[in-house]
């Protein structure tokens, strides 16, 4: 508890509430339903600060209910908002000058953009980055690649959850004017070169394209059509494929065909002896 000036008690989040909250997070979506989504899980997520800020009686029941509302947005990054809202609860206590109106504004406000970066970041960006690394290394018969996979997404995971919690009660309703900033905007442009980057690269890694046709035979050796491309620029076909499927894609061409005549493709090369 602290003192105001006007002699009346304040009370403030401990960072054993902010430790519970951070805890509780992680089965944020234990409770996941189709009527109001992620819901049941943020108030389950809030009971820490509600409990700390209100006695037992009508303002709890009211916070908890509030906190009852429909609310979905990436897992991860609910951690800003888990802050920000115990940060307003934390204010209407006090002061009562923040409503449940500007509570509720609040989430919806910041539950669309962040999933907005949540997605191409974490989904998009580092999980398959991660996981191509990991069964780049996995590929070699080591133990090591998801294990690597397994540790390094949890790294980022917890880090995300235990940080902008804390970033998010820290600096409370001003969080939205850092979004406005564009910093959020020029991290995820960061994060997406990054990872295609590294994508990139794994390309000739995981495409292996093998064309055994004989080119030439001179003095018994041979020289296949593969080794011509590969003294040209090895990978070569590898790059060309992906950058066809890349294009399909954006042709709005479904996966799963690309998937399938991909593997068809294959299949009769290896029949017809043109593919090894």
């Amino acid at each position: 508890m602290q003192t105001t000036q006007t002699g009346q008690n304040k009370v403030a989040l401990t960072n054993k509430d902010l430790n519970s909250m951070f805890f509780r997070s992680m089965f944020l979506l234990g409770s996941f339903n189709f009527e109001r989504a992620q819901n049941m899980g943020f108030c389950f997520v809030m009971i820490p600060a509600i409990k700390r800020l209100y006695k037992p009686g009508k303002e709890r029941n009211e916070a908890l209910s509030r906190h009852m509302e429909w609310f979905n947005t990436h897992p991860w990054l609910t951690a800003p908002i888990f802050g920000v809202t115990a940060a307003m609860e934390e204010e209407k206590a006090n002061t009562g000058k923040v409503d449940e109106t500007a509570i509720a504004a609040m989430k919806i406000g910041l539950m669309g953009p962040l999933a907005g970066v949540g997605d191409p970041l974490f989904w998009g960006t580092s999980r398959p980055v991660l996981a191509a690394l990991g069964a780049g290394i996995a590929m070699t018969g080591s133990i090591i690649g998801p294990l690597l996979f397994f540790v390094l997404i949890n790294v980022i995971r917890l880090t995300c959850k235990w940080y902008f919690l804390r970033y998010g009660y820290t600096k409370g309703s001003e969080i939205i004017q850092d979004m406005a900033g564009g910093r959020i905007k020029k991290l995820t442009e960061g994060a997406s070169i990054v990872g295609l980057f590294v994508m990139g690269a794994l390309v000739s890694k995981w495409t292996t394209i093998n064309i055994p046709i004989v080119a030439t035979k001179i003095n018994g050796k041979t020289q296949t059509v593969q080794d011509i491309l590969d003294s040209v620029m090895p990978g070569m076909l590898a790059l060309i494929l992906t950058l066809f499927v890349s294009w399909l894609l954006k042709k709005g061409v479904n996966p799963l065909l690309i998937i399938f005549a991909i593997f068809g493709l294959g299949i009769l090369g290896k029949w017809l002896g043109f593919l090894g």
